[in-house]
């Protein structure tokens, strides 16, 4: 993919310079966007490709030894805009020239070949996979055999640096002589793109920016440290009356700061020594400002001397009293026991038990000697390991030191070769000049010979870039000339078509308001008949001069393999047909000032060196539909993260084990699964016939299903939706995306014979409609409108079969990331986009009928999507989860009385005679 750092030259006045920007072309519609970074969302601009040229100038022989814009080269677009960027380097420089130029070629000889809209016909990608990537074929450009051959003459041959290609994203931006890098002219987009990168960054790390490596809270003092404050304190209410001239810098606080335990703790030591650096510095600060420095700083070297005295006379003296303490305690502890013994003597307590009493005691305090012992080891080799880490500190600093001398004198070694072979030089200069005094001239001569062959070698570059140039736009011209006169001839055609339909609605409006013949000989039946057969009339092949103008608004078959209009039913065939015309009308008039795909190419350049992981960004990006290309890619990332679990535990090639338990010994669920195959998506080239590549891949994936999950084995519903994602992933692929649905994404007992957790959604969809859309709850309510009875087939399934394709994907995109959430998002949704149409139905009967098609007539995906994520928020997953709880414990209760009724029927059908030949219908299935 053509990407990369170029600096473009904008800005006004003394804020004019180049601007470190990164570039993406978008082929799709052969404009290069321009971000500020490659972790962007949205671009500041773009450049029209296709209706540009480009050419650049050679350096002058001055400006191009110093280096002044060497690789700058402009790009001018229409209106006469001129946009100048620049590459790191002339060997970029040149390379962007020629793939722009080869993109334009291109884009613009195959406006009529490729059709870019893809709902039609979508870009090949290396990501695709699954069914839908095999019908997909490279697009056949149409070339001109003499341009071609003259354009690879004229190229010249050039790789990229770093700073060119998806790689470069991983790359830091080139320094730029301009150190604004803020663009006045887009300032709101690049406001944006602040919000949205500190809504990324706030997401990924959650520490603040006012962030310390320490963290101190007020710790309750313990009765020992109260003790050596009093201590303390009373010490120096002596030395203040004994020596009243001087003031200790320390007090004594009734309460310590001490650091969280997890924190790295800093020595007191060094908070000491930084307090004196800190004092020394400020108090030399003052003496140099003040007159008597001297003095001044003899005066505090004297209190500092007295101040370090009484601070070691306290710590001496704070040793010895933690000595004395803890001989005191030990005193304490023995006497308590000598009492506690005599105590037990007093009473009776055999001599054997107080003597192994008595020396037990011995044992503890023999080990508490170890310990101290130990503890005072600890500290002396804690004293010599920082001993040790100042010597390595010391010898590291020489080590250091005596590599600076190496260098220094390995410089005056160099500095002296130069100066004794310029000495060697003059000297064999010196006798060259009288030899041959015309050797300097010779020299600058020869000098100046190379200098023209490099200006030389740099035109005829320019001069065969240029002329490609032309030769292009010549070329390029002459298309778009005979394009136009093409178009100026369809634009014809489809004229005069409009104006034969016209006159055959205006003899057929006429005919309603003023009929003038019987209803039998009305002309208005054989206008509607013949308007009907031009509608529906197929695309003739045996008149090509002419399917050129015909316009190929809707194609047999979608990009997903889904035919656009059914052969059975005229009616059907009709509606169908004018839902497909809709949506072609609705994707040319779509607003696509910023091409999704571009978005999506510039995250997949963010994430080069960085795995992929669920952020708010990703979240967003997908919520507005993956591009085609990249949809393969993004399901299967979707479905790893999911299931990551159960393919760590399982064993390697555990989904073509299950499969060969499948093939070599049959299933329970087989015979279903074979009835099923051909009924999964009728409509869909993949699955049509039994010899179709979708039918084997779709029976792989379920039998081998069946075998993973015995409690399921097989139901109705997980046929569609392996078929919907065998269309974009491969089979073992395909088979962990079922196993995330249904295992994953949706309760238990939610595809079992019972279908117990499908219900618990229904009852939960009904508290969700009836709190979202009052109004359309109370209105089926009051005509009694069962809804559930067409939205179970939605959760069931995932919508399929029930929305148009493009729909349909765009909800299987968010439903594979957010899960089973997505599904009442988008029920709900479909509601509200028609809720008004709803409620002007007055009773049950069409209100029910509406209810089942009415899907199929909602075409706007982006209005959808922004009903589903935004007019419906607040949509907490916890809310879903409790009422999925209540509503299980109600479904229970009421099956088990259910159960309960059957038994007392099945019994009271044995004891009574009359009864007997009644049977149930699970009976009679059976």
């Amino acid at each position: 993919k053509l990407c990369g750092y170029l600096q473009k030259l904008s800005g006004k006045g003394p804020l004019r310079g180049f601007r470190s920007r990164w570039f993406v072309f978008d082929p799709r519609r052969c404009y290069l966007y321009y971000f500020k970074g490659p972790q962007e969302p949205l671009p500041l601009g773009h450049l029209d490709i296709a209706s540009a040229c480009f050419s650049y100038h050679q350096p002058e022989a001055g400006a191009a030894a110093a280096g002044d814009e060497p690789a700058a080269f402009e790009v001018h677009g229409p209106g006469g805009a001129v946009t100048v960027l620049k590459a790191a380097t002339r060997q970029d420089m040149t390379y962007w020239l020629q793939e722009l130029q080869q993109k334009r070629w291109e884009y613009c000889n195959n406006l009529d070949a490729a059709k870019r809209d893809s709902r039609t016909s979508p870009t090949p990608s290396d990501f695709s996979k699954g069914l839908v990537a095999k019908d997909n074929p490279g697009i056949i450009l149409s070339q001109n055999a003499s341009a071609e051959r003259a354009r690879n003459i004229l190229a010249v041959e050039t790789s990229p640096t770093d700073l060119v290609g998806e790689q470069a994203a991983s790359q830091p931006a080139p320094v730029q002589a301009s150190a604004i890098n803020f663009s006045l002219k887009q300032w709101s987009t690049e406001i944006k793109n602040s919000m949205s990168s500190l809504r990324k960054g706030s997401n990924e790390n959650r520490k603040s920016v006012f962030y310390t490596t320490e963290e101190w809270e007020l710790l309750d003092p313990t009765p020992k440290d109260l003790e050596d404050s009093m201590a303390l304190e009373e010490k120096r209410k002596h030395l203040a009356e004994g020596n009243k001239g001087r003031r200790l810098t320390s007090s004594a606080f009734p309460f310590d700061f001490g650091r969280v335990p997890h924190k790295a703790r800093r020595p007191l030591k060094d908070m000491i020594a930084s307090s004196k650096n800190r004092n020394s510095s400020d108090s030399s600060l003052t003496d140099w400002c003040s007159g008597n420095g001297n003095r001044l700083v003899s005066e505090l070297q004297l209190k500092y001397q007295s101040q370090q005295e009484e601070l070691e006379k306290l710590k001496k003296d704070l040793l010895s009293q933690k000595e004395l303490v803890r001989l005191l305690q030990q005193t304490v502890r023995s006497s308590q026991y000598d009492k506690y013994f005599a105590s037990r003597l007093c009473e009776g307590v055999p001599k054997d038990t107080l003597e192994l009493l008595h020396q037990k005691d011995d044992q503890i305090l023999g080990l508490n000697n170890q310990l101290e012992k130990l503890n005072l080891e600890k500290d002396s080799l804690q004293q010599e390991v920082k001993s040790l880490k100042c010597k390595v500190g010391e010898l590291n600093e020489q080590l250091g030191m005596l590599m600076e001398t190496i260098q220094a004198k390995d410089e005056v070694i160099m500095k002296l070769s130069r100066q004794l072979s310029e000495c060697e030089d003059s000297t064999s200069s010196q006798s060259g000049a009288i030899n041959s005094p015309t050797a300097t001239s010779t020299n600058k001569e020869l000098q100046e010979l190379d200098r023209l062959k490099d200006n030389l070698q740099g035109y005829k570059t320019q001069n065969k870039f240029l002329n490609k140039e032309i030769l292009e736009l010549s070329a390029l011209r002459r298309n778009a000339e005979a394009r136009e006169r093409e178009w100026q001839a369809k634009y014809t055609s489809l004229e005069a078509k409009l104006c034969q339909i016209e006159s055959k609605y205006l003899i057929l409006l006429q005919e309603m308001k003023t009929p003038v013949c019987s209803e039998d000989q009305s002309p208005a039946r054989e206008v509607i008949t013949q308007l009907l057969e031009d509608a529906l009339k197929v695309d003739s092949s045996e008149q090509p001069e002419q399917a050129f103008f015909k316009p190929h608004l809707v194609s047999e078959y979608d990009i997903y393999g889904f035919q656009t209009v059914p052969e059975d039913d005229d009616e059907e065939k009709l509606v169908a047909k004018s839902r497909a015309l809709d949506l072609r009308s609705l994707s040319l008039s779509e607003n696509r000032e910023i091409s999704t795909g571009v978005k999506w190419e510039n995250y997949f350049a963010s994430t080069m060196n960085r795995e992929m992981i669920c952020c708010v960004e990703l979240k967003n990006l997908i919520r507005s539909g993956i591009p085609h290309e990249h949809r393969s890619k993004m399901w299967k990332w979707c479905v790893n993260l999911h299931v990551k679990k159960f393919k760590d535990s399982a064993i390697p090639g555990y989904f073509q084990t299950l499969l060969q338990k499948a093939l070599e010994k049959p299933n329970p669920a087989s015979k279903q699964i074979e009835l099923d195959l051909l009924r999964t998506l009728p409509n869909n080239k993949h699955y049509s016939s039994p010899t179709s590549e979708g039918i084997q891949k779709l029976r792989n994936v379920l039998l081998a299903f069946s075998w993973r999950n015995p409690d399921i084995g097989y139901c109705q519903g997980l046929n569609r939706l392996v078929a919907i994602a065998l269309l974009y992933l491969e089979q073992e692929d395909a088979f962990w995306c079922l196993v995330t649905i249904v295992e994953v994404f949706m309760p238990r007992d939610y595809y079992t014979k019972t279908l117990l957790g499908s219900q618990v959604d229904q009852r939960v969809f009904k508290d969700l409609l009836s709190e979202k859309l009052p109004r359309l709850h109370a209105h089926f309510e009051q005509y009694k409108v069962d809804y559930t009875l067409i939205t179970f087939n939605w959760f069931l399934v995932v919508f399929v079969d029930s929305v148009v394709s493009d729909i349909l994907f765009k909800i299987w995109d968010s439903f594979l990331y957010e899960g089973p959430k997505v599904i009442f998002r988008f029920a709900l949704a479909l509601f509200k986009y028609k809720e008004e149409e709803i409620l002007k139905l007055q009773d049950s009967m069409s209100i029910f009928k509406y209810l089942r098609y009415f899907t199929r007539t909602i075409l706007d995906a982006r209005k959808l999507t922004a009903i589903a994520f935004g007019d419906l928020n607040p949509f907490p997953l916890r809310q879903i989860r409790n009422r999925r709880a209540y509503h299980l414990e109600k479904v229970r209760l009421e099956l088990t009385e259910l159960e309960a009724i059957r038994e007392d029927f099945l019994r009271e059908r044995e004891t009574c005679v009359e009864k007997r030949d009644l049977i149930s219908d699970d009976e009679e299935d059976s």
